[in-house]
């Protein structure tokens, strides 16, 4: 904030004093309001937009003490300096109680009022972006922003609504781009937890030696580079909400270590033997059959049902296609807000085409594409030449395998086996990037390894 837009409201009895203070802050660039009444202070206060407050703390009628809490009470992001020329350290603690920023004595400098009165006013511009900021984050993750009419989505939304009013564990189930931290944050922020933290991570993206650090923290020289202690996930969550997103790619010693967590709401941070206690509301979510990965050996069941307390399904987009002329208005709109740009409207061959096409991406591949429209968009309406070729000419008759089956019996184990293989081979026994080739997660590729015995294929076999 500038010098000359900030507005500061003076108050104090003391005539010369006061005169002196609205001088140097004119001089300094400040819009100066003074008032010898404490009473009416409070009601300019309340009718004009104030920066800072800067009021003695004995005065008649009203003192400063009174100013202070009640000028708290109606606007607590003003900064609020007292001065007085009874400077004890009781005045001080008690001014500090009711609101006040900072606290100088009689008699003082003008270099020390001016810089007061800066630090204040810092102070206060930080408390407004900060209320700025948490309004749009409740604005943009509310689950209203949730975009969908259709009867799959209105059973998804009135299941949202009912878990956001508590503390229970939820499981989010969907395919990739189908919007699960986009629900996630919407139950955080429409519950009573929306001014804590929200914390998220993806568990995939992790490896698996640094997941449990992540997760629970370490102290300084708890392994090889830990070189100071480290805050885990869950105490950052605390008091908030932990978003473990794609949950299936754990490890199943941490899925143990996790499910201790979750029973005793305590974590003890990696070289620690002290558990500290932890209030984090717990978001699982699962692009992954995670019944099937219990099959496998590859998921804890007892884990699996204390994530799964309230299970929601999120429908991919080809399922919900009534959906989609709200979705591509909603995107356009946001699009063109993002962009600096007028909304183009929305032709109905578009329409036709995406309603047609498959959206293996789900409704993150429909926001990529309409925003990708939308600023390449050269006109008013978003028409067929704005629609990419892969969109308009999906190839629907190209079959998904690259061989032909035999007419004669085989092996269905035999064919995985030689595909697990193959494809370990083709990648050097990285597993990672194995994985990923063949769309599964690691945990999985992990225990075909060792169900076909594989662990020599490749070079050498890694996790990186």
């Amino acid at each position: 904030m500038t010098k000359s837009a900030a507005k500061i409201l003076l108050v104090d009895d003391d005539d010369s004093l006061r005169r002196v203070l609205e001088f140097q802050l004119s001089e300094a660039g400040y819009v100066v309001m003074s008032e010898s009444d404490g009473r009416n202070a409070l009601k300019l206060f309340s009718a004009e937009e104030v920066d800072c407050v800067i009021t003695d703390w004995r005065m008649p009628k009203i003192s400063g003490s009174q100013l202070v809490q009640q000028a708290t009470a109606i606007n607590s992001e003003v900064p609020i300096i007292v001065i007085t020329a009874f400077g004890d350290v009781d005045t001080a603690v008690e001014a500090m109680r009711g609101g006040a920023f900072d606290f100088i004595t009689k008699p003082f400098n003008r270099q020390e009022i001016l810089l007061t009165v800066e630090k204040a006013l810092k102070y206060g511009t930080a408390l407004a972006e900060n209320r700025r900021l948490r309004r749009q984050i409740h604005e943009e993750f509310r689950i209203e922003n949730v975009v969908g009419t259709s009867e799959k989505m209105l059973q998804v939304f009135d299941l949202v609504e009912r878990v956001s009013k508590t503390n229970v564990t939820v499981l989010i189930e969907g395919e990739t781009g189908t919007g699960k931290e986009l629900v996630a944050k919407g139950i955080h922020f429409s519950g009573t937890r929306k001014n804590k933290p929200f914390v998220a991570i993806n568990c995939a993206a992790i490896p698996e030696t640094l997941i449990e650090a992540e997760l629970f923290g370490y102290k300084k020289g708890a392994f090889t580079g830990a070189v100071g202690e480290s805050r885990g996930k869950f105490e950052e969550a605390n008091g908030g909400t932990l978003f473990l997103d794609e949950i299936s790619a754990m490890p199943l010693q941490s899925q143990t270590r996790l499910l201790r967590v979750l029973q005793e709401q305590e974590v003890t941070r990696l070289g620690e033997n002290s558990p500290r206690k932890i209030d984090a509301r717990i978001i699982a979510a699962t692009n992954e059959n995670l019944p099937e990965l219990i099959k496998e050996n590859v998921f804890r069941e007892d884990l699996y049902y204390r994530l799964a307390v309230v299970p929601i399904t999120l429908p991919p987009l080809r399922e919900r296609r009534e959906d989609l002329p709200v979705l591509t208005e909603h995107f356009v709109t946001r699009s063109a807000s993002k962009h600096g740009m007028r909304p183009p409207k929305i032709g109905r061959d578009v329409f036709k085409v995406f309603f047609d096409y498959p959206w293996m991406g789900n409704v993150r591949e429909l926001e990529n594409l309409v925003e990708r429209m939308v600023v390449l968009s050269d006109g008013d309406n978003l028409t067929l030449t704005d629609v990419p070729e892969t969109v308009k000419y999906p190839s629907s008759t190209k079959s998904e395998l690259w061989f032909d089956l035999p007419f004669e019996p085989i092996s269905l184990e035999a064919l995985e086996r030689e595909i697990i293989r193959t494809s370990l081979l083709r990648h050097d026994g990285n597993q990672s990037q194995t994985s990923k080739y063949l769309g599964i997660t690691r945990s999985a590729l992990i225990y075909r390894i060792q169900k076909y015995g594989l662990e020599e294929s490749g070079s050498s076999i890694s996790d990186e």
